[in-house]
């Protein structure tokens, strides 16, 4: 085996990257090429992506890395979930939505008429979000928006048909749309086509779908933006980037629960079978897909969105605030602070969180902070106790006693939340890889390529071998 390169489109929910993948059986390095905002647009319509301003931007990433590795083995793209584009024809139909737009509830109720909840529950293991994409077709379904629509196409999806021109489906992301049907095993592994015929669902309006490892097609040359880029094959990966990011989870022990955080923190664990049980349901935990059909089973935890937006909206004011000097007066706040629910529904949409925290805090009789460094603690302290809580009920849900913690993605690089998740844990934490999503990525393509080979279990000790992770031992409360 040979050391191969390969790129990797890594769209994110608050910025986007092009990173250059060196693989082979001993060595695992990332170059970036490209990193670049991704900030949503209101329109009169409501939030949207600009998703032509991510394609462009990837193309420019991918040019570069064209130019830097005139034979690139392959490109894969990975994604946040559960939005889409739809198109007639070639044509887009409008810039996809938000999952933060407040029309993602209108379909909810809908659905839930039509299958309860608890039968939705048993058909796709989902756990309940508001934006999940089957509530999301619903709503348009009812403004009549689907009359129109032939596809529609999940974010990275959309981005690999305008480079190749296929139209396919690979089946992580596609497991958060809702409508896939659990096989035998617990996989999803194809369309729920009673499910879509029960929502009045047009059945056109999803693609054939594709696994992990399989090639989705290759450049166009009108998708080509640089010498040397046409032709190349482009690959499936784990396009869901948590989903790819637990590829990248360097664990060693399956006792072990993973938190990949970021915009969102993905708390739970690595499952062969999904979990299906009321208790499951009532404690809205998802059974999503996994790479070579393993069943991610977590809870979403709102992350660091929290941090990011609260900055956002004190910049306003003063544009000099920036968040690494506030979780560093955030570590010398000695003093109790609140410690909120970082699910509550409030802190979904854009908006002043920090007035809506302390609105929380008045409302359940807690001191409201009365800093900025303490309202950062306050929100550390809360995710650490959110994520605590989570990795507990996964493991009382799934039967796994774990035994260690590990943080990958941005998170990883905020030594306070992870020093307080392994204390409200009561369990060691071990922090990075920051760029997991990246990694798993590139393994995803480097292993179809045949730069290394193994099961999961081989492609994290290579990540483990080339990225050691930084340990965060509990300490008494």
């Amino acid at each position: 085996m040979t050391v191969g390169t390969i790129a990797a489109v890594d769209l994110g929910a608050t910025s986007g990257r092009v990173m250059l993948g060196h693989v082979g059986p001993n060595e695992l390095r990332l170059e970036p090429v490209n990193r670049f905002a991704n900030t949503p647009v209101q329109t009169p319509s409501g939030l949207h992506w600009d998703i032509h301003g991510l394609y462009e931007s990837a193309l420019e990433g991918l040019a570069e890395a064209a130019r830097r590795q005139p034979r690139l083995a392959s490109i894969g793209i990975d994604s946040w979930a559960v939005d889409y584009g739809l198109l007639h024809g070639d044509r887009l139909l409008g810039s996809p939505f938000h999952y933060r737009d407040s029309r993602t509830a209108a379909g909810v109720a809908s659905v839930h008429e039509r299958v309860p909840f608890a039968e939705l529950y048993a058909l796709n293991g989902l756990q309940f979000l508001p934006f999940n994409t089957l509530y999301q077709l619903e709503a348009e379904r009812a403004d009549g928006l689907l009359k129109q629509a032939d596809r529609a196409l999940l974010v990275p999806d959309l981005l690999a048909y305008w480079l190749t021109g296929q139209q396919r489906a690979e089946s992580t992301n596609a497991s958060t749309t809702g409508l896939l049907s659990l096989s035998d095993d617990g996989h999803g592994t194809r369309w729920n086509d009673s499910l879509i015929a029960r929502l009045g669902l047009p059945r056109r309006l999803f693609a054939p779908l594709v696994q992990p490892g399989e090639r989705i097609g290759t450049v166009l040359p009108q998708g080509a933006s640089a010498p040397g880029l046409a032709g190349t094959p482009v690959v499936a990966v784990g396009s869901h980037d948590t989903a790819s990011a637990v590829v990248a989870v360097p664990m060693t022990d399956p006792d072990a629960a993973y938190i990949s955080c970021g915009t969102w923190g993905l708390v739970g664990v690595e499952l062969e079978r999904p979990v299906l049980t009321e208790a499951s349901r009532a404690a809205n935990f998802t059974n999503e897909g996994g790479v070579d059909g393993r069943v991610r089973f977590l809870h979403n935890v709102m992350g660091t969105w929290l941090l990011s937006e609260s900055v956002r909206v004190w910049q306003q004011a003063d544009p000099s605030v920036s968040l690494l000097p506030l979780v560093a007066a955030a570590e010398a706040v000695t003093g109790p602070v609140a410690v909120f629910d970082a699910n509550d529904p409030r802190f979904m949409e854009p908006g002043d969180m920090p007035a809506r925290i302390a609105e929380w805090c008045v409302e359940h009789g807690q001191p409201v902070p009365a800093s900025q460094a303490e309202f950062v603690r306050s929100i550390i302290e809360s995710l650490a106790e959110a994520f605590a809580r989570a990795v507990q009920t996964a493991s009382d849900l799934s039967g796994t006693s774990v035994r260690t913690i590990h943080i990958v993605g941005g998170g990883s690089q905020n030594a306070l939340l992870c020093q307080l998740t392994a204390d409200h844990a009561g369990v060691p934490v071990l922090a990075g890889p920051v760029e997991a999503t990246a990694l798993g990525n590139v393994l995803v393509q480097a292993r179809a390529a045949g730069f290394v080979s193994g099961d999961l279990e081989s492609l994290r000790a290579l990540v483990r071998a080339n990225a050691e992770p930084r340990a965060y031992a509990p300490r008494a409360r």
